[in-house]
Formats: structure tokens, sequence, C-alpha cells
């Protein structure tokens, strides 16, 4: 197997039944069906499982919303993989894997949404069905050279590239999963795009694969767009990513569909340039890399002005002149890979400043220096928050413990006391309580207080533990009496404020 090694089509020989444009729109319309009855289903049936509740923060929706999304996305694949399993378009032995496999990851990311499992369970699941996908034959063995002959054998490195590969992508599409109809709409661009590298490679089994799941994103965004009436949830979003990541990988014989690691890539630029800048933040301001914010560049969109609908489209337009260019790729027999790298650079310096994570690129050693400062400072806020825990064992009573929180409060920042230059920001502990914090209302840096907020959590967790309620400072309540937060707007307004800062 090798990237790039043969941009040639292949014989129709290679493939058990060359399926027409007929064919084909039967797999993309049967599996919208499917999705979309499902979907429906789904949204129809009232219950408590696998609700995502808004929090005001960064879920902002006005109402429980089912995270389930993935299930019916799931069914139409299967469903119409064994249809066309049944028709003679696919032999079992050459289809098994991916369907395996893919069943497997959606299982880890469908567990997580009736029921959280935690960052690392679902990190070592992930990798867990990588090593299934590998050990039933499925890797990368050769990168050959785009621009000749020749290529590197990578012999043990074949493993962790492979294992790399299949849980990277999951995860970048998880990542974009915070917008009404972004994930699946980015889905259905890659996954035609997938089809498309199957017929110029003359693959039928990567290109039916590669519709059938098209068309169940397509049933799916239905009742994804905004406003969403459904999510697709970690279920459905880790299938997504393994099915592009698998389907990529899929055969060792056919060198075109391995040069789709080239092209998926290329169109998937926008979330893998949202993943760097999520990470590199995150690093930069000590804040662990997997916790979430309200920072990406949907994020960012909205808070320049973009309705929700304009933001997409204008994602969706950049995905798809990705995806073109990540075909020229393909189309030019690899001559078209330095334009392509040209596109990503200019896309990420130009969103970099547009988006304001760079506010100005003569001063960005200055907002560098400040953003470690803030790193420095939210290490030490976290510091005092562990001696805190600690102090909860040492304390007889809760009024003793009241008292060194609500001086270390003060240290933070912290107000005890409401007054009009003060701002309200809610703190959810656990799945029903809030806790009420008071933080100055002139200070440049709202996003900040979430942040430091966050900190002190698992310190009210423990509180909780050792004496059954809060301090009283902390006006705990319960999640359905308190209207959403006052501070979100806030916060908002302020990041806008910082994305236009010269």
């Amino acid at each position: 197997m090798s990237v790039l090694s043969s941009l040639e089509p292949m014989r129709a020989a290679d493939a058990l039944v060359l399926p027409g444009v007929r064919e084909l729109l039967a797999c993309f319309l049967g599996a919208a069906l499917i999705s979309l009855c499902g979907t429906l289903a789904i949204i129809r049936t009232p219950g408590k499982t696998g609700m995502d509740a808004p929090d005001g923060r960064r879920k902002r929706h006005e109402k429980p919303v089912s995270r389930l999304g993935g299930g019916p996305i799931f069914l139409a694949l299967m469903v119409g993989a064994l249809v066309l399993l049944g028709l003679g378009f696919f032999e079992l032995r050459s289809l098994l894997p991916v369907l395996v496999s893919c069943a497997l990851m959606f299982a880890v990311g469908f567990m997580d949404d009736l029921r959280p499992l935690g960052a690392r369970v679902k990190l070592l699941g992930q990798i867990a069905v990588s090593l299934v996908l590998y050990g039933m034959g499925v890797s990368i063995e050769v990168l050959s050279n785009p621009f000749g002959e020749g290529g590197l054998q990578l012999g043990w490195w074949s493993l962790p590239l492979t294992v790399f590969w299949l849980v990277a992508i999951p995860n970048i599409i998880n990542l974009i999963d915070g917008m009404d109809g972004l994930a699946g709409g980015f889905g259905m661009f890659l996954t035609l795009t997938l089809a498309l590298v199957g017929y110029l490679g003359g693959n039928s089994e990567v290109m039916l694969l590669s519709v059938l799941m098209a068309g169940a994103l397509a049933g799916f965004l239905f009742f994804n767009l905004p406003p969403a009436r459904i999510f697709l949830g970690d279920g459905g979003a880790y299938l997504l990513g393994f099915f592009i990541a698998a389907t990529s990988l899929r055969s060792s014989q056919k060198g075109s569909v391995i040069a789709a690691l080239l092209v998926i890539i290329i169109a998937l630029g926008v979330p893998i340039l949202d993943t760097f800048f999520a990470i590199l933040r995150r690093a930069i301001r000590g804040v662990p890399i997997f916790s979430a914010d309200a920072e990406h560049i949907h994020h960012r969109l909205i808070l320049l002005g973009y309705s929700k609908g304009r933001a997409l489209l204008a994602m969706y337009s950049v995905c798809l002149v990705l995806s073109l260019v990540g075909i020229s790729i393909l189309l030019t027999k690899g001559g078209a890979l330095p334009v392509a790298g040209a596109v990503l650079f200019l896309l990420a310096v130009g969103a970099a400043r547009y988006l304001g994570y760079v506010k100005s690129w003569t001063r960005l050693r200055e907002q560098v220096r400040t953003a470690l400062a803030r790193r420095r400072r939210l290490e030490h806020i976290r510091a005092h928050a562990r001696a805190l825990e600690f102090d909860i064992e040492h304390c007889d009573t809760l009024d003793a413990f009241a008292d060194l929180l609500q001086d270390r409060f003060q240290w933070v920042g912290f107000q005890p006391i409401p007054g009009p230059d003060k701002r309200l920001l809610h703190l959810p502990i656990g799945p029903d309580l809030l806790v009420t914090l008071h933080c100055p209302a002139d200070d440049f840096l709202e996003s900040d207080w979430l942040v430091r907020a966050d900190a002190f959590s698992t310190l009210f967790e423990r509180c909780l533990e050792r004496w059954g309620s809060l301090p009283a400072f902390l006006l705990p309540t319960r999640k359905t009496a308190v209207t959403p937060p006052v501070t979100s707007v806030a916060i908002a307004q302020a990041a806008a404020r910082e994305c236009h800062e010269p």
C-alpha cells in the first residue's frame, strides 16, 4: 500500500459489480430515508436518556436536545451495506473489517452519549478499536514519493502511524461538533469527496460505502441544521470520523484509495486548523487540551456578527473549496501538492488574524507574553484550589471552611457581595446544581473568569461529600430555578471586543 503510488483508474474487474448512476442514487436516497425516519423516531420518542441540557455557557440551546443522532446514521450505513452485500456488490471478507471496526467505534461514542465515560476511557477505546482494524489487515505500509518513483517502507512504524490516523480523525470531527449542522455537513462533503476518490481509483466498494454514509448524513442533517432538533453526539462523530479514516485505508492493493490520505487531510483543512488553534491556545493558557471552550472557529464567527446560517455557509464553502483542492492532487498526480500546501498556509494565517486569535502580527510576542502571564496566574489559582481541598479534611465545620474559602476567593478576585460593579457567574456542579459567584464587571478579560471558576469545581464537589452542602455565600441553587446566566452574554461581548482589537 502506498500514498499516491498509483493514480490511474483500475480495471472494472477489480470490483465485483461496477455501480452506475442509478445504483449510486439509490444508495444515497435509501440511506437518507432510513436515517431520516430513524432520526424522526428518536425526536418524537420522549425520554431523558442521552439528552444534552443547556448550561448557558457553551451549550446555549433553549431546551434539552437528544445526543443520539449517531444511531440512525449507523443503522442506515449497516442496513445499506448488508443490502449491497446481498446484491453482490461486495464480498464479505473485504467489507467485514470496516463494518466491524466502525460498529465498535460507534459503540464507544454511543456509550458515552448515554453515560459519560471520561476522556481517558474513550481514548483507550479508540486505540483498542484501531488495533482491531490493524489486526484485520488494514494499515499503512508504504509512503511513496508523490513527485516520482520510489517510496518509504514504514516497517514497524506502520502500527503507530495507522493507529494515529484512525484515532486522530474521529477526534477532529468530534472537536468541531459544536455548532448545529457543522460536523454533519462537513462529513457529507468529506464522504462525497471520498466517493469521488473511489471513482477515480476504480474502487466500487469505497464509492458505494461513501455514498451510503453521505446519504445517511443527508437524512440526519434534515433535523440537525439550525435550529437543531437532534445532535450528532460522540457516537455519530466517532463513527463518521473513523469511517472516513478506515475507508481511506481499506485496501492495501489499491493505491488510488490510499492516496485519499492526502486528499482527506486537505479537505479536513478547517477542522485540522480549528484543532491546531484549540491545542495551541489551551497549551499557552495552561488549560487541559481536552477541556471544552467557546473559542472554536464557529464561535468566533458568531462573535464577529455572523448568524448561525451565515457562519455555517461560510465554513461549508471553505470545506468545498478545500475538497476540490484535495481532488486536484489526484487529477494532477501529485503536481498540485505545493499549491494545496500554500492554500492551507494562507488559510491558517488569514484565519488567525481575522478570527482574532492573533490580534496583531507586529505585537504577537507581546500577546504571547500576556497569555503566558495569565497561565501562571491560573496555575497559582489552581494551587490554591488544591490547598483548599486539603483544608476540607482539617476543618471541623462548614462555617470554618467557608471563612477560608471566602478569604481565598477575594484574593482570586471573586466577591462575596453582589453590586452594580459586579457580574453574576453561574458554575454548574454535578447534574443539577449551580453555584453563583460575583466577579468584577470592568475587567476586560471576562473570559478568564469561567476558567478561574472551573478550577474550584472539584473543590465544591469535595465540600458536598464532606458536609452535604456548600457555603451560603455561594448561593447554591438548582439549575431549573436559574435563568441562563448574564455572564454568557458579557463573555461573548468581551470575546468579540478582543477579536476587533487592532
